[in-house]
Parts: C-alpha cells; structure tokens; sequence
C-alpha cells in the first residue's frame, strides 16, 4: 500500500520577538517579564548592566528594555557598549524623569525613553512602535554605500564618517541623523519631523537637541560650517540635505 506524504504548508510561522529585560528590581522585572510574555515575546531577564550585556553578546535580541540606574554597570554605559557594535532598537526605562537625562539617553542610540512608573500597556505599545520603526527604516549598514557630502565620505556600511582620510567622531545619534537625511536627501524636514524619524519621540520644547546634532555635522562636514552647502537650513521649516553625489 503506497503512502502520500502529506503536503508541507508554504506557511512559515512568525518568529517569536526576543526581548533582552535589563532591571536590578526584582519584583518589577518579574511583573514586566510576565507582561510581555503573556503578549508573546520571548523575554531573557537580567539584574545588573554587566549580566546584560552578557547575555547580549550570547544571544543578541530584536529589542533591549534597559534601565537606566543599575549596579556594577549603569545603563548609560551599558547602552554606549551595545551602540559601539549594533544598532539594536533599545527602550531605556528609568525613574529619572529629567530632560537632559532623557536627551543624554537619546544621544547615546537609545530608541525610546520611558519613565517610571508606567503601565504595562503603555509599555507594549512602544515595544511595538519600536520595532515598527526598525523594521520600516533599514539601517543604513545593510546598504553598503559610500557617498561624498559636503567635505567628508560617509561610509554607510562601516556607520562612520571620513574627512582628509581621518575616521571624524560623532555620537550615535548624530550619525543616524545624517543616514536619515541621506535615505531622503532632497526633501525638507521640520526639526518635530526629525524627533519622531530619528529620535522616536516628539516633546514639545526639546527640537533644541536637532539643532546641536546638525551643528555638529556642519562643523565634521561643511568647508565652511556657517555657509552649509550639503547640509542646508530652510528658513521657516526645518533642514535637508542636498542630493549628495
């Protein structure tokens, strides 16, 4: 008697989301790790900055939720590590609810900033806006272009910026900033535009930090920084970059 194997399915079924859970309190990261588990993700939990980035380079996640205030190694440096080698969407969540403390956050490469105390909710929904983001917008790593702006080369595989032959440093932010402006050279963008598109967030009396990033810029791109050719002010708008050659 001849058997018919049965026909595979041309379904695949979805990768569950890895969440890598960075938060010294237990009672809360326990709480947080039940939450998002019961939504799906898969959630590796860990109490200090150093278990975390640990547990990061074993077995990199899709997302990071990472407190700001831990022992052994704060976030802020935990965070600076990570963004020295991915680009890995990263919520910071923490108790300090101070505006510098959340731009240093932002200028670091973090995606989000939640401040506590929160609902899970609330939460969830930025988990998911997130990675909404990060799965929309590539990073520019996977295109594997370089191209002249102003004075410098922008390496966009190596994420890093050229002046003279010298590697010229920019924060984490800054460089995204400039991909950004890159992927959509030629279309003019508010400084409110930028906050959402690159920071991922929009505050009201904040759009100062876009100034500061494009100022710094300028100054490792343009011949002469107070007369921008590449990276131009529209009065009354925003910025945009001229199409780069």
């Amino acid at each position: 008697m001849a058997i018919t194997p049965l026909p595979q399915s041309d379904v695949v079924p979805e990768r569950p989301i890895k969440i890598l859970l960075v938060e010294d309190e237990r009672a809360l990261r326990e709480a947080l790790a039940d939450a998002l588990t019961s939504e799906g993700f898969v959630v590796t939990q860990a109490d200090t900055g150093a278990v975390g980035l640990a547990a990061f380079r074993a077995a990199p996640p899709d997302l990071i939720l990472l407190d700001l205030m831990l022992p052994e190694m704060g976030g802020i440096e935990v965070c600076r590590s990570i963004r020295s080698s991915s680009r890995v969407p990263i919520i910071m969540v923490t108790a300090k609810a101070s505006e510098s403390d959340r731009i240093s956050g932002l200028d670091l490469g973090a995606d989000d900033y939640v401040t506590k105390p929160f609902s899970s909710r609330e939460l969830i929904a930025r988990i998911r806006a997130v990675l909404r983001r990060a799965e929309a917008d590539p990073s520019p790593a996977a295109q594997g272009a370089r191209l002249r702006v102003g004075e410098a080369e922008v390496d966009l595989e190596g994420q890093r910026v050229l002046r003279d032959g010298a590697v010229v440093h920019l924060k984490p932010k800054a460089f995204q900033l400039l991909a950004f402006l890159i992927e959509n050279a030629g279309r003019v963008y508010t400084r409110e535009q930028l906050l959402d598109k690159v920071w991922g967030y929009d505050y009201a009396g904040e759009t100062r930090t876009v100034d500061v990033h494009m100022h710094a810029l300028r100054q490792a791109m343009e011949a002469i920084p107070a007369e921008p050719v590449a990276l131009q002010t529209v009065r009354g708008i925003g910025y945009v970059l001229r199409r780069p050659a």
